[in-house]
């Protein structure tokens, strides 16, 4: 990865660094609500030799009373102390509670010892400071007085305090929330740049060029309103997701002109990626055109185009494979759009056989001679396999995308499927890629505004398509589901 991309990837996720930095920094804030206040009252000791006599015995008692301030440090935080400051004077504390509280630490390269008294209250936090130096000094006395001697070899004096901080030693406020603003930045950082490095989605087009090693014919932009009308067709017209259909039919156009796209599979690698909505408007664009277009709806697993066009599904292209039903007699008009549905008909146990027999072939064959575009919605190709066999009957295929959705992997399965059986992959199609900038939104809004200032009624042949009756509640909740959305359930 190279720096922009590190970057990127921070950026697309700031949300998680917001997350962690608001965690880290509540979490400061609620230790520093949530612990006692402390106090601390702090003594400074002067150790030095009884008598000296002369620069080298000066020298030596300094350097013999370093030594001894290293060992009085232990003295000022041990038991013995504790239990005399306890049984001298009245604090209320045990032994153990006054030697939790104290702490000692040697000034280096000194003769210099201070003690610091912790507690939660400033006042007791006083009255132990004191003890500590009446009984410290005492103690010293004692241990450093030889038998028969009249006065100690080292002398200890307090040059210092006791001194109480007014202000509370503990918490910290400001330093625990810069703390935790610097930790939950990091960790936040940290998380979006993991997930940066494990995310193998396809976002790109460059990307999804690359794995598939073929053309990507288009981008279609994600819009909200899709999953209300996922149809291009009334006020989404002329929103940016229909030009983007309308540039991916051209491009279908002029893939290969020796070679001209009539018949075309719309497959995806997983459920959810949106390739029955743009198998759907694919078709619509084709109409729009003046084409004569049929869509079959060969998805046996999950079939959704008749939901999205308020149609009849329960008879359809299964019945005419079981040679139940004529063709003619499933077929249904969309309106006057020029578009006509070949439902699914009923769900067969046995979808992959079905759609790989003779029958089917010479269906697809009766089917170009009668329409100018045919369009197959299929299966997805990596969970099931129905869509391998008609993709190798047709003059084309299109594999559809979702951006930040599908992985790589799954993109290179369903690529290596169609190779194995020879089909003809025209291209991919990246799925509801993100705005980048509001450019493109302005272009098509101005562009439609135009348009329908300038024919108010529109070409006929829209204005008959947008006549058809609105999808139905339970349509829009199939739209729903194919744009990756929750769907809703009875």
């Amino acid at each position: 990865m190279e720096l922009r991309d590190y970057f990127d990837a921070v950026r697309k996720r700031w949300l998680w660094v917001l997350a962690a930095v608001t965690v880290a920094v509540s979490a400061a804030v609620l230790i520093n609500v949530r612990t006692t206040p402390l106090y601390a009252t702090s003594v400074t000791f002067f150790v030095s030799t009884s008598s000296s006599q002369g620069v080298t015995d000066a020298y030596q008692g300094g350097l013999f009373s370093q030594q001894r301030v290293k060992s009085y440090s232990g003295l000022l935080t041990s038991s013995r102390l504790a239990e005399t400051v306890v049984d001298r004077h009245s604090l209320g504390l045990t032994a153990g509670e006054v030697q939790s509280r104290v702490s000692a630490r040697p000034v280096p390269d000194t003769v210099l010892l201070q003690a610091t008294v912790t507690d939660s209250s400033p006042n007791r936090s006083e009255q132990i400071a004191e003890a500590i130096v009446a009984e410290f000094v005492r103690l010293v006395q004692q241990l450093e007085t030889s038998p028969g001697a009249d006065r100690p070899a080292i002398k200890v004096e307090v040059i210092a305090g006791p001194l109480l901080n007014p202000a509370p030693v503990a918490p910290q406020p400001v330093r625990n929330i810069s703390l935790g603003l610097f930790l939950g930045l990091l960790s936040g950082v940290g998380l979006a740049l993991l997930r940066g490095m494990l995310d193998n989605t396809v976002r790109t087009v460059d990307q999804m060029r690359d794995v598939t090693a073929t053309a990507v014919l288009g981008t279609i932009p994600l819009d909200n309103a899709a999953r209300r009308d996922p149809l291009i067709i009334g006020r989404q017209a002329h929103s940016p997701r229909a030009e983007a259909f309308r540039q991916l039919r051209t491009n279908l156009q002029f893939a290969d002109v020796d070679k001209p796209v009539r018949s075309l599979v719309v497959t995806s690698a997983m459920p959810e990626e949106g390739k029955t909505t743009t198998a759907t408007n694919l078709a619509l664009t084709f109409a729009e055109a003046g084409n004569s277009v049929l869509l079959v709806e060969a998805d046996l697993r999950r079939p959704q185009a008749t939901s999205y066009l308020n149609m009849e599904g329960a008879v359809g292209l299964t019945n005419v494979l079981a040679g139940q039903a004529e063709l003619d007699d499933v077929l249904q008009p969309w309106g006057d759009s020029g578009m006509t549905l070949l439902p699914s008909g009923f769900i067969p146990p046995n979808p992959s056989e079905l759609l790989g027999s003779q029958q089917m072939a010479d269906l697809l064959a009766t089917l170009r001679a009668r329409f100018d575009v045919v369009i197959v919605d299929t299966a997805p190709l990596v969970p099931v396999t129905d869509a391998a066999p008609i993709a190798a009957q047709v003059d084309g295929v299109i594999v559809v995308g979702r951006c930040a959705k599908t992985t790589e992997t799954h993109l290179q399965v369903a690529v290596a499927a169609l190779r194995a059986v020879d089909a003809r992959l025209l291209g991919c199609v990246l799925n509801m890629t993100p705005h980048r900038s509001g450019a493109y939104n302005y272009y098509y809004h101005e562009h439609g505004r135009r348009r329908r200032s300038a024919n108010p009624a529109g070409p006929a042949r829209q204005r008959q398509a947008v006549a058809v009756p609105d999808t139905t509640e339970a349509a829009e909740d199939q739209a729903t589901a194919d744009v990756g959305v929750p769907v809703k359930t009875s």
